[in-house]
């Protein structure tokens, strides 16, 4: 029952023809932790049995309204006015019969509501997919915090949530201001919003989603009809209308920021599908589109990205053909142009050199730096030129453009198939065929790909990889929007038939497309009934108990009560990312001595980085637990898996993996306060330790109480860093050699090393790359190239438009090559400056989050502004400034240097190596 007589929230929710979901969204509404609501069910008059449901749901809760069109309207507009019109609270939402809310939508955004005084509310969309049942948010730069806008103007941006559905609207600013949903059009959402932000005198944006938009498979709604022209006709109309509106109400002012909006969303979208469009439907959608497009502008096309601007003009030129090339690249900034010419100092797009400054100016793409990419990071394109199947053998000709001469001589290329396990790679030849053109043929046995029980184990997507000096990637390979529908008949010698089927993808860039069909036995063990998937889950629960970490425990347990293997020594680094770390330089010094010592590596990952020489064995395996229960020595530069303790008899030496100035161990609030259970579980972990390696005493300062560690401390200095120390040698020089040809660094450019860390609360998301490159870029590109490690936790990947500028260091698996092979090092607050300072090359320190950072749940040990051997940096301009004043940075901070070498660069004397294995391996001591 209600709580008062005037509900807080009144939630209209239009439903036509769908009583099927309609119950569920009414129950995501009566479910808010909001009580105090009234669901108004408006049916545009449905034919099928929505009425009787509705009146059903209306007599189960008070809180239900049910009110009736006497005619359909055709749109979404009269029932959510008719909504407006009936709702009896002072907030108003709207809802579709076939979304939902999430469960605490109405409170949130009513509390909101309530504190500002705002005029409506806006919050996160979450578009779930139900095929995949997978979601996406919409716009989620829009929501990344909460904000009260004082006007439109303000933050103009906010024209792209053009949603009618995620807002809390005050019941009151859409009577006043006569806001209605206009009737008889599509796209009713886009002027009913645009209205509504203009008028409002302040909004509120909320950070959270308010609103779950349900997508179907095989949707029939009218923003998935984008194939039909009449589609297109509402749009520019609905577009037209806003227009209209601003000037009748003194507001063209904000057309300019309405006509980013369109360009960049709405007529975005049918850019984007035109790679699957005939020219003829193309040339019909010049004619609707070209006369709007006239009106716009050209400051705002100005604001567009390169590939936009070039598929605009080429529409607007009438030169469609070239039109469905470019459209490809929209939103994949690896795929090249097919063709490119030059003329003086710029490039364009095309076979062709324009003719007119209009040309010239919306087809100049010399700002992606074409001739100056590089294989990892530059633009090619491959296409394919027809697809044929005999039998199970899949034949593919394919063209390759590559405009930047990207690939050269020892250039190794593959089509591959498969996605993990054993992937199916076929090798291609390119052989040359035109100026920047390359044919090649492959046929892809389908037989070959792997396949079990459970299906078949492939990427829907065949793709092109190559690979040269260490450098690889990976491409798309184009089909044909109206490729020919393939179908193939695989027998595989073990599990029976597959029904596989080759086709263009219909949406993205229009990939091929592999798809299969289980036939025969197989095919009945999906869907599973109740008794194989109790079946299943058994077997699941003993395959779990054999094979998961039970199994390995137990396992570990009997081999551990064996005798040692005296010679036997397992060395890991990184939790097994790379051949790396201290442990690589120890290992180096036990095989310069010759000791008759045994030793496996451990991988996680790519084995690439390991010398073809060394046994290697999978981390986690249970030839992993094997070796080490039997080893007489474990050396580690993390902590390993706590499901290992340390068998008697075995000597764990713990060379860690940097200083510290991020708080570690028990000085983290998280693992103070964590259950007793836990805290017992990491001291034990520590526990095992028998030594410790020591770079300078400030580590023992933080680092040794901070993780209780009772082990026998090496003051050697690390291992690691004998390289940075004696930077100058001619082997170290050998490696930077390598290393600059490998990364195609051109010989007359200096090298900046750029090593943020992580953000603990944003692992993964990238966010530790504070540095703008794109506004860098013009300060530095001429002189210098940065090389881009980011932490092992977070993710980058360099935009085409700077890979003259960037490298991607993060396939170094020892980032020595990397401080090695640089001119200067710029960072943040990671460990990577402590080891930098050996080689006396000047720090920079880019810290414009440094507060956030410091007061963050972890803390720090330092403060940096007492500690910096160089520059704190925030902005771009000052970045710039010092980079191209290194001598006087240097000079100027030459004291705070030398302090902090003294800090932290005390043990190191370019020996740690010979003085750790003296320590641990050979008896001797280190005090």
């Amino acid at each position: 029952m209600p709580t008062s007589d005037v509900p807080d929230v009144s939630v209209v929710i239009i439903v036509y023809n769908d009583e099927e979901r309609l119950p569920r969204a009414v129950r995501s509404v009566l479910d808010q932790t909001l009580n105090n609501l009234e669901v108004i069910i408006a049916d545009d008059c449905s034919t099928d049995g929505t009425e009787r449901v509705a009146r059903s749901l209306e007599a189960s809760d008070p809180r239900v309204r049910y009110v009736r069109l006497e005619q359909n309207s055709g749109g979404c507009s009269a029932p959510r006015n008719r909504g407006i019109e009936v709702a009896r609270a002072p907030h108003v939402m709207f809802l579709d019969s076939d979304d939902e809310l999430p469960r605490h939508a109405c409170k949130s955004l009513l509390l909101v509501a309530e504190e500002t005084g705002v005029d409506f509310v806006t919050g996160e969309v979450t578009r779930l997919f139900e095929e995949t049942n997978t979601t996406g948010l919409w716009y989620p730069h829009l929501f990344t915090e909460r904000r009260v806008v004082n006007g439109i103007a303000e933050r103009p941006e906010y024209f792209f949530d053009h949603l009618s559905t995620n807002k809390l609207y005050r019941t009151a600013f859409i009577r006043d201001n006569a806001l209605t949903f206009p009737e008889g059009i599509h796209y009713e959402d886009q002027l009913f919003s645009a209205q509504a932000f203009s008028l409002a005198e302040s909004f509120a944006v909320v950070p959270w989603p308010v609103y779950t938009w349900r997508l179907a498979p095989e949707s029939v709604s009218i923003s998935s009809s984008r194939h039909k022209i009449q589609n297109v006709v509402d749009r520019i109309g609905v577009a037209r209308l806003i227009d209209a509106w601003f000037e009748e109400t003194g507001r063209a002012g904000l057309r300019a920021e309405k006509d980013y909006k369109f360009l960049r969303h709405d007529f975005r979208l049918y850019l984007g599908d035109l790679v699957f469009r005939d020219l003829e439907w193309i040339a019909e959608f010049a004619d609707v589109v070209n006369p709007y497009l006239d009106e716009i502008a050209d400051e705002t096309y100005a604001r567009l990205s390169r590939e936009e601007r070039v598929c605009i003009h080429l529409l607007r030129t009438g030169r469609l053909a070239e039109l469905q090339v470019a459209a490809r690249q929209l939103g994949r900034p690896q795929l090249a142009p097919r063709f490119v010419t030059e003329e003086g100092e710029a490039t364009y797009w095309g076979a062709e050199t324009p003719a007119d400054d209009a040309s010239r100016r919306e087809l100049d793409i010399s700002e992606w730096h074409m001739s100056r990419q590089v294989l990892a990071s530059g633009r090619l394109r491959h296409e394919l030129t027809s697809v044929k199947m005999r039998g199970p053998i899949l034949c593919l000709d394919i063209r390759t453009y590559d405009p930047s001469g990207l690939i050269t001589d020892g250039t190794e290329a593959t089509v591959k198939l498969a996605a993990h396990k054993k992937p199916l790679s076929v090798p291609l030849v390119l052989r040359p065929d035109g100026d920047g053109q390359y044919v090649s043929h492959a046929e892809v046995d389908l037989r070959k790909v792997p396949v079990g029980k459970v299906g078949v184990a492939t990427r829907r997507h065949p793709v092109i990889a190559l690979e040269r000096d260490g450098a690889h990637r990976t491409d798309v390979l184009l089909a044909e929007h109206d490729q020919p529908d393939f179908r193939a008949t695989v027998t595989y010698h073990k599990f029976g038939i597959h029904y596989l089927r080759v086709k263009a993808e219909q949406k993205g860039a229009g990939r091929l497309e592999v798809t299969w069909q289980r036939s025969g036995v197989l095919k009945t063990l999906e869907p599973l009934g109740p008794y194989a998937r109790k079946a299943k889950d058994k077997v699941g629960k003993v395959k779990k108990i054999l094979v998961g970490n039970e199994g390995k425990a137990t396992a570990y347990d009997v081999v551990s009560k064996l005798p040692r293997k005296r010679s036997l020594a397992v060395f890991e680094a990184m939790e097994g990312r790379g051949y790396a770390d201290n442990p690589r330089y120890i290992y180096e010094e036990l095989k310069r001595r010759n000791l008759p010592i045994d030793v496996v590596w451990v991988y996680s990952g790519n084995r690439a980085s390991f010398p073809k020489d060394v046994p290697v064995v999978r981390r986690g395996s249970f030839a992993y637990g094997r070796a080490l229960a039997r080893a007489t020595y474990w050396v580690d530069s993390h902590n390993l898996p706590y499901l290992y303790p340390k068998p008697k008899g075995t000597r764990y030496l713990q060379t860690w993996h940097g200083q510290t100035f991020k708080a570690m161990g028990f000085d983290v609030p998280s693992l103070r306060q964590a259950p007793a259970a836990e805290q017992e579980a990491f001291r034990a972990g520590v526990a095992r330790w028998d030594a410790l390696v020591c770079p300078s005493a400030e580590f023992e300062r933080t680092f040794v109480p901070a993780f209780e560690v009772s082990a026998d401390l090496i003051r050697s200095g690390y291992p690691r860093n004998d390289v940075l120390v004696r930077w100058a040698e001619p082997e170290q020089q050998a490696r930077v050699a390598a290393a600059r040809e490998a990364l195609h660094i051109p010989s007359d450019r200096k090298v900046l090393l750029y090593a943020p860390t992580f953000r603990d609360a944003a692992r993964r998301t990238g966010q530790s790359v504070r540095v703008d490159f794109e506004a860098l870029a013009p300060y530095l590109s001429d002189e210098w190239v940065v090389v881009v490690r980011t932490h092992p936790y977070d993710r980058f990947k360099i935009d085409p438009e700077l890979g003259h500028f960037l490298r991607d260091g993060s396939t170094y698996a020892d980032i020595n090559d990397l401080m090695l092979l640089s001119d200067a090092v710029l960072t943040d607050y990671s460990s990577l400056m402590f080891d930098y300072a050996n080689t006396g090359r000047p720090i920079l320190l880019y810290t414009d989050d440094y507060e956030a950072y410091r007061g963050g749940d972890r803390g720090t040990y330092y403060d940096l502004e007492e500690i910096a051997p160089g520059p704190m940096l925030t902005t771009t301009e000052d970045l710039a400034a010092a980079v191209r004043d290194l001598d006087g940075v240097q000079e100027r901070h030459a004291q705070r240097y030398a302090r902090f070498q003294e800090m932290f660069c005390s043990y190191e004397t370019g020996h740690a190596s010979k003085m750790v294995v003296d320590a641990f391996f050979e008896g001797g001591t280190h005090d």
